[in-house]
């Protein structure tokens, strides 16, 4: 597999989960195991560094690496979390997974880190219909204007790529691997077919 100059990848863990009833997403149990448990294995299976990005529960989740809330109050999502991973890491890169899609790609550090060009700045998964914005590598030089994204208020995560130089990365042959478990009723549905 290539590697790529100092890489840590986030799984961000640190949202509201809402649509969960406020449960703490990463530690909601599929098949008797936390969700977090999944995407970290899928990392770690292809050498990944790990560091978390948690608001709640953070002694829990020094299990599974370094842990780091978030810097700006307010929960601005996971371009939150993006932002704190960019305060407290010096990676060159920094790769993102949310924490409640246990069935990413075996190969998804490989691909993301292939399509890098010298001039891209964000790679980011693509499953054929539409864009999967947090499962992406961002070059730590974004940061600034990720700061001046979020102090003018913007949160949605795909005008910042617009700002950026992007590359969409193709799973379009993987297209259940970027299935995320929102809801009760669909971790029911996921862990009856798995």
């Amino acid at each position: 597999m290539p590697s790529h100059p100092k890489t840590t990848w986030v799984i961000l863990a640190g949202g509201q989960a809402r649509r969960m009833g406020g449960q703490d997403k990463g530690l909601v149990t599929l098949n008797q195991k936390p969700l977090i448990d999944y995407v970290h294995q899928r990392l770690t299976e292809q050498g990944a560094n790990i560091a978390i990005n948690a608001n709640r529960n953070q002694e829990t989740y020094q299990q599974y690496g370094p842990v780091f809330g978030d810097v700006l109050e307010g929960f601005p999502g996971p371009l939150g979390g993006m932002h704190a991973a960019m305060s407290h890491l010096d990676s060159e890169w920094i790769g993102f997974v949310p924490c409640d899609c246990p069935n990413l790609p075996h190969n998804l550090i490989e691909k993301l880190v292939n399509a890098i060009e010298a001039d891209t700045e964000i790679v980011v998964a693509h499953d054929g219909e539409s864009v999967q914005p947090v499962v992406t590598m961002m070059k730590r030089d974004v940061f600034e204007r990720l700061d001046r994204f979020l102090a003018n208020g913007d949160r949605k995560i795909v005008m910042l790529y617009d700002l950026c130089t992007t590359r969409y990365v193709d799973f379009s042959d993987e297209h259940d691997a970027f299935i995320n478990l929102n809801t009760p009723d669909e971790l029911e549905k996921f862990g009856a077919l798995s």
